[in-house]
Order: structure tokens, then C-alpha cells, then sequence
């Protein structure tokens, strides 16, 4: 199925405001510029204050943590839209032989295939009981980051031999750990 330029622009801006939506809810506060907004923070953070607890503050400081995350799994799926909306043009071109369209389709389907791996993949990991995983292949290699708050051969090794059960043939599989904030 082609899509037209215009629904693959709306899709992505669509995505982006809702991203961006994502981002402002869970960022912390800045501080005001404007003075009623400021009054009425002030009265809302004096009848909130006593209501508050240590939880709530560890929620907004864990979701700011995961920014990274996102903008990570943002980049790769704007680079992986933008070849397929490349590969797409290319198939609609009718000046082409029937071999490049092909290959094309077949490379449109490639990616899907190496996205659905790389989400399977975190699903997996994240069953390893980690808090956060991003994969990320290209080609042959394969780079893995997971929110862990330890750092062990062991967990690294159990994180590659998964990797090679579900993607095989792979040259390269870096594992790297960041910390929780």
C-alpha cells in the first residue's frame, strides 16, 4: 500500500505533538514568568503540599530519567520512517525495472522484520527484570542499552545470548548499562 507524502507528513507531525505533549506533562515544573500563573502555583502548592508524599516525588524524578529512552527510540523511528518513505517513492516510481521496486519492497520489509526483533527483544530483556531496554540493530550489529541499577558480566552475558537466540548471525553485540537517575 503507497501512502501520499501529505498522510506521511500528518502521521509525523501527529506523532510529534503527541510526543511533545508526553514531554511537557511529565517535565518538571519551570519556573513561571507570569505573575497569575504564579499566584495560583502558590495557592495550589500550599493545599498540595501537606497532601504530598516521598512517592509521588520519585515518580516525577523517574520519568524525567526515561527522556532519554524516548528520544533515542524518537531518532530511530524518524530515520527508519524516513528510508521507508524514501524506499516507498521509489517503488511509485514507474520508470524503474521491476528488479529495483523489488528490492525496495524487499528492504521496506527487511526493517519491519529488524523493528518487530528489536521490540521483541526489549520485551524479552525487560523480563530480565530491567527497568528500562532500547535496542538498537543495524546490519550485523546490535547495540543494547538497559536502565540497571547494577553492573555484571553475567547480566551482560545472558543479555547477548538472548540477543543471538533471536536475531542469529550477528558480528557484534554491545550491551551498555545506565544507571537510574
Amino acid at each position: 500500500m503507497l501512502l501520499k507524502k501529505q498522510t506521511v507528513w500528518l502521521l509525523t507531525m501527529l506523532s510529534l505533538v503527541a510526543v511533545l505533549s508526553v514531554y511537557y506533562i511529565t517535565s518538571p515544573e519551570q519556573n513561571g514568568q507570569n505573575l497569575a500563573d504564579m499566584s495560583k502555583k502558590a495557592e495550589e502548592s500550599n493545599e498540595t503540599a501537606a497532601s504530598e508524599s516521598a512517592d509521588d516525588s520519585a515518580v516525577i524524578t523517574n520519568a524525567s530519567g526515561d527522556e532519554m529512552f524516548e528520544a533515542l527510540r524518537l531518532q530511530l523511528n524518524d530515520e527508519r520512517s524516513k528510508m521507508i518513505e524514501d524506499l516507498t517513492a521509489k517503488m511509485a516510481n514507474t520508470e524503474l525495472p521491476a528488479e529495483e521496486i523489488s528490492a525496495a519492497k524487499d528492504q521496506i520489509d527487511q526493517l519491519d522484520a529488524l523493528a518487530k526483533k528489536e521490540e521483541m527483544l526489549e520485551t524479552l530483556i525487560r523480563a530480565m527484570n530491567y527497568e528500562d531496554v532500547l535496542v538498537r540493530a543495524d546490519g550485523k550489529n546490535v547495540l543494547v542499552t538497559v536502565k540497571a541499577k547494577e553492573l555484571s558480566r553475567t547480566a551482560a552475558n545472558d543479555i547477548i545470548r538472548e540477543v543471538n537466540n533471536e536475531i542469529g548471525g550477528l558480528q557484534a553485540v554491545t550491551v551498555e548499562f545506565k544507571a537510574p537517575k
